[in-house]
């Protein structure tokens, strides 16, 4: 996977969605399509009727999610993983912050995103817990 320009900012999820696709909580690297290209085997599932999920069919590497419509659809959340040392972009959101296991914190100064606020101005599916 090549991205041109800088990586910048890393949002993790605790949303119903992510936490089962991921295992835990998600995390993703914003990064405009159009300054991503790839080769070789990737496959995606549409995940809701606005979203995907990517992944490498070799070796199963979460690859990104991403809005298929609406304003974010130009956006593609790149799995920071992808990247040595993470390409150097830092955590710097947690949404559904609120619906974080009481025994998992992320630490540090960074935008939380309550479940509510996130949902008042962004496609989500709802939450079931």
């Amino acid at each position: 996977m090549d991205v041109t320009g800088p990586l910048a900012a890393i949002s993790a999820c605790h949303c119903d969605l992510c936490t089962r696709w991921s295992g835990s909580v998600q995390m993703g690297i914003e990064v405009p399509r159009a300054r991503v290209s790839y080769k070789g085997p990737i496959r995606t599932y549409a995940s809701s009727s606005f979203a995907e999920r990517a992944w490498c069919e070799t070796c199963g590497t979460a690859v990104w999610f991403a809005d298929t419509e609406g304003e974010n659809a130009e956006l593609l959340e790149l799995a920071p993983g992808l990247f040595d040392g993470f390409g150097g972009a830092k955590l710097a959101r947690v949404v559904y912050a609120d619906r974080a296991p009481s025994n998992f914190a992320l630490a540090g100064e960074l935008e939380r995103v309550s479940k509510a606020d996130y949902e008042a101005r962004a496609l989500h599916v709802e939450d079931k817990r």
